[in-house]
């Protein structure tokens, strides 16, 4: 089995960080969560990185946390796994580097978070986002509250919450989720990447 995820560089300047369980939908576990946070603490000591892409594999960007983990939380482990979450949301935003995420498939839950996390989105034309928490009961707890309605506004951003409806990628542009749609799109992630670096 493959780990996930992988931290590749391209140039000497980019950063690519890739989700490769699409099998298990690239769920995010604890065990991933620490990897990822491990792979950000790296990057902000290598000053030669000047931009960092997130993506995933086949037709899976992230799905969101382990439905395993979920179950087996009780109030004091939830509590850290919400911290958790949070904390490497806030890391991401924080990073020095331009952070892209390079969405190519499903998006979902505490995966969206960390897309809201990165300075710009761009979307697979099969893209699909949502925040699937009402369906189990649950709401997210890493920063989509807050940084969703930012982007796209309280009413609407509520609505996802509340219904779990899913966005095409067509639906993410027009609602400012995202700033463009291009495939394939991690190459296109790549070309931003670079003409951000440019003109910087």
């Amino acid at each position: 089995m493959r780990d996930s995820p992988t931290l590749e560089k391209i140039s000497g300047e980019i950063a690519i960080i890739r989700f490769t369980k699409p099998a298990e939908r690239n769920p995010l576990s604890h065990e991933t969560l620490d990897r990822l946070a491990a792979f950000l603490e790296r990057l902000k000591q290598e000053p030669t990185i000047r931009a960092v892409i997130l993506t995933g594999t086949d037709d899976v960007f992230l799905s969101g946390a382990d439905i395993r983990d979920l179950r087996n939380l009780d109030r004091t482990s939830a509590t850290i796994f919400s911290q958790k979450g949070q904390s490497l949301a806030h890391a991401l935003a924080e990073l020095q580097p331009v952070t892209i995420a390079a969405i190519n498939g499903y998006c979902m839950g505490g995966g969206l978070d960390l897309a809201l996390a990165c300075n710009t989105r761009i979307a697979s034309q099969s893209a699909v986002f949502a925040h699937p928490g009402a369906r189990l009961g649950i709401i997210t707890g890493w920063g989509g509250t807050q940084r969703l309605p930012r982007l796209i506004g309280r009413t609407r951003a509520i609505e996802l919450f509340v219904t779990a409806r899913r966005l095409s990628s067509t639906d993410a542009l027009e609602a400012g989720l995202v700033t463009q749609i291009a495939d394939p799109v991690l190459e296109t992630a790549i070309a931003v990447a670079k003409q951000t670096i440019t003109t910087s």
